[in-house]
This record gives C-alpha cells, sequence and structure tokens, in this order.
C-alpha cells in the first residue's frame, strides 16, 4: 500500500514538472520554428518567458517574416514587443510593402507603429490611394452669390512623414480654405460654374499636402450648387439699418422742434404776461400825469376819443367779413 502511494505521488509530481517545463519551454513553437527554418534556440525562448514575453507573438510573426523573404531578428521583434507595439502588424506591413517594391526598413515601420498609426493601412493606402470627401463648403463669389461646394481628395500616405505628419483633418481643412479663395477671387460665380475644374488646378498648385503624411493626387469638384445671394442680404441688411439710422435721426430731429416749440410757447407767454403787466402801468402814469399836470381833461378826452374811434373802424372792417376758422390763414 506505501510502495503504491509512493508511485502515486511520484507520478504527480512529474506530472508538475513536466507542466512546468513545457510552460518555460514551448517545445511545440520551437519544433514549428525549426521546421520552418527559423533561427530559434530554445533557451531563447525560456528567455522571453523569463521577460515575460509572450513567444508566439515573436516567433510566429518571425516565421511569417522569413517565409516572405525579410531579414528581422528576434531581438527586433522583442525590442519592440517590449515598447508596446503590435508586433504581427509591422510585419504584416512589412511583408506588404516588400511585394509592392516600397522601401520601408523595419525602424522607421517600427516608430510609426509606436507613434500610434497604423502602418499596415499607411502601406496599403500607399499602394491603393484613398479618397477623402470633404464637407459641404461654403464660398461667396465678387458678385455676392453663394456657391456651396463638395469635393473629393485622392491622397497617398507618405510613409516618409507618416511620424510626425498631419493626418486628414488637416487636408480637409486645407482644400476647404483653398476653395473659399479661389471662388472669392472669381468675379462671377458663373466663371466657377462654367469650369469646376479651375478650382481644382489652383487647389493643388497651393501644396495643400506639405507637412501632412499623405500626398495629394487629385482634388475633383463632387458637386456645385448655387446658394443665397449673400451681397443682396448684405445690402438689404445695410439699408434696413441705415433706415433706422434716419428714423432715430428724424425722431431726435422732431424731438428737438417740439421742445423748441414749448420752449417758444412759454416764452411767448412770457411776453403777454410782460405786455400785461406794462398794460396795467398805464391807468397809474394817467393819473400820474393827472397829479403831476402834465395831463389835463381836454387831452384826456381825446385820447378816449381817439381809442373809440379806432375801435369802431375795427368793428366796421369785420362787420361784412365771415367767421374766419382757428389756425394758420390758407390759399
Amino acid at each position: 500500500m506505501g510502495a503504491l502511494l509512493g508511485s502515486g505521488f511520484m507520478l504527480v509530481i512529474i506530472i508538475i514538472a513536466l507542466a512546468v517545463f513545457l510552460h518555460f519551454v514551448p517545445l511545440g513553437l520551437w519544433v514549428s520554428a525549426i521546421a520552418a527554418n527559423v533561427n530559434v534556440g530554445i533557451f531563447q525562448l525560456v528567455g522571453m518567458r523569463l521577460r515575460r514575453v509572450v513567444p508566439q507573438k515573436i516567433v510566429l510573426p518571425l516565421i511569417k517574416a522569413n517565409k516572405a523573404g525579410l531579414t528581422v531578428s528576434v531581438n527586433q521583434l522583442e525590442a519592440h514587443y517590449l515598447a508596446g507595439g503590435n508586433v504581427d502588424r509591422v510585419v504584416d506591413a512589412l511583408i506588404a510593402a516588400h511585394r509592392a517594391e516600397i522601401p520601408l526598413p523595419f525602424e522607421r515601420s517600427a516608430a510609426i507603429d509606436l507613434a500610434g498609426r497604423d502602418v499596415l493601412e499607411a502601406v496599403q493606402m500607399s499602394v491603393n490611394p484613398k479618397v477623402i470627401e470633404t464637407p459641404v463648403v461654403s464660398a461667396v463669389a465678387k458678385n455676392g452669390i453663394e456657391l456651396k461646394i463638395k469635393a473629393r481628395v485622392t491622397v497617398r500616405a507618405n510613409i516618409d512623414r507618416l511620424v510626425g505628419g498631419a493626418g486628414e483633418p488637416t487636408i480637409i481643412a486645407r482644400v476647404g480654405e483653398g476653395i473659399v479663395t479661389t471662388v472669392g477671387s472669381s468675379e462671377k460665380h458663373t466663371d466657377v460654374l462654367e469650369s469646376p475644374d479651375e478650382i481644382s488646378k489652383t487647389v493643388l498648385g497651393k501644396g495643400l499636402d506639405a507637412g501632412t503624411a499623405f500626398e495629394i493626387l487629385s482634388i475633383d469638384i463632387a458637386d456645385v450648387d448655387v446658394g443665397r445671394n449673400i451681397g443682396a442680404e448684405l445690402m438689404t441688411d445695410q439699408a434696413e439699418a441705415d433706415k433706422r439710422i434716419a428714423q432715430a435721426k428724424a425722431e431726435e430731429r422732431r424731438a428737438m422742434a417740439v421742445a423748441k416749440e414749448q420752449e417758444m410757447k412759454a416764452y411767448t407767454q412770457e411776453m403777454e404776461a410782460k405786455v400785461v403787466e406794462a398794460q396795467s402801468e398805464v391807468p397809474h402814469a394817467i393819473a400820474e400825469a393827472f397829479r403831476s399836470g402834465n395831463l389835463g381833461v381836454m387831452d384826456y378826452y381825446n385820447l378816449k376819443n381817439i381809442q373809440a374811434d379806432t375801435d369802431m373802424r375795427g368793428a366796421i372792417s369785420k362787420a361784412g367779413t365771415p367767421d374766419m376758422p382757428q389756425g394758420p390763414l390758407t390759399k
């Protein structure tokens, strides 16, 4: 019984030891590497385990690169993996570039991958250019007519400028700026409608791909629509503003005239009050003239007769005249 238990215990130990050995020494992967004629030693695989590197993510891309005729070392792939890169994608990009006869060294491909760009997509875009469609760009010609233009930009990835180069938003912004500038320099919107390809030629001549990760191959105008008459709207708005200003000034003048009228009425009432005040002094002056002997009784009666004659003449002159309406005389 004891011998049986001892044999079972030894069997468990052997199984555990074998499992630990196979974990640190991936024999199947090593055999696959040897079968593919890839020089990967057993101790290199153990070292990968100790450095927390998954051997499959190094050996399988290495086999793929070796079969494609590329010269890539284990240390290069392992260093890129430890730096946080995607080894499999970098190797696929190298194979695609090699097949397309695009010069792409491993160091540049790894740098592009670590910069956060999809290096495989960049290589594919170098072979098969990508079409970027811009949003609708609104531009106004010199005659004030708005044009709504949509363009398609065909670009090819520039491998040498992928690291540090601007992306698609910059291309779209520059193309939109070029369209606005070109249309804005046109005398009439009909000139643009007649020759929309002039926009493409002008925009391409500006070198819009400078400093970007792309090379612009062509700019094609996909759609041109006539929008609003911006010039007429601006003139209408300006006329409305001028009218409001004129109305405000007229209202100001009217208010000043009303104030002046009220001032003159007050001044007239003040003068009438002074006249009444002066007339009230006449009887006092006559009485004083009587007391001082400067005015006699006959002189006083003559003054009264003159006043009576004047009142009579005024009454006679008004006797045959109809009542006149109040206010200013009219023709």
